[in-house]
């Protein structure tokens, strides 16, 4: 397996220093993610783009969680479902919530449901979705702006699991405990 490097901000690519300065006034360290990302300082500044907008977006703090955790469960990212676990915990996400994703069990409110079969059937269909699906979606009280949001945060997704697998990244050590 190739072996990446784990920069830190001093070490990082030049044109990376500053993105790993973020990274370190966003999470109070640079993520095991973000130290490989700064390899190519492109990918490390759309995914830290993405991240922002992702949470921008109409959704709240349990459908972001529900974004993020369906992909990365259906992507079996080793360091993203445990990051993304202790994300939940960091915005008070009910737990109940992130062990129903990452137990694969459907979720007990309907709406999250829906938003999780939507994001799991663009994902697994690469944005090919049946009509019925998105009337479920609508039914269940989202819109087009919902559907279409969907789309950041799977890109987003892409960006880090796809790292991930590539780099085998390591999971920092806050996130340890959220291995499941």
């Amino acid at each position: 397996m190739t072996e990446f490097t784990l920069y830190t901000a001093e070490n990082a690519p030049e044109e990376s220093k500053s993105l790993m300065a973020d990274s370190v006034a966003a999470f109070g360290m640079v993520p095991n993610l973000h130290a490989v990302m700064a390899e190519a300082p492109t990918l490390l500044k759309g995914y830290q783009v993405l991240h922002e907008l992702f949470q921008n977006t109409s959704f709240n703090a349990e459908e972001l969680t529900v974004v993020w955790q369906s992909i990365n469960v259906e992507h079996n990212c080793h360091y993203c479902v445990p990051a993304h676990s202790a994300i939940a915990a960091s915005m008070k996400v009910d737990q109940g919530i992130v062990d129903s994703l990452v137990n694969k069990t459907p979720l007990a409110d309907p709406k999250l449901e829906a938003l999780r079969e939507t994001t799991l059937a663009m994902a697994r269909d690469r944005g090919v979705i049946s009509d019925e699906q998105i009337e479920r979606f609508f039914a269940a009280g989202y819109g087009k702006q919902q559907l279409l949001e969907i789309i950041v945060g799977l890109s987003q997704k892409v960006m880090s699991n796809y790292t991930n697998h590539l780099a085998n990244t390591p999971v920092d050590e806050p996130f340890k405990k959220f291995i499941k």
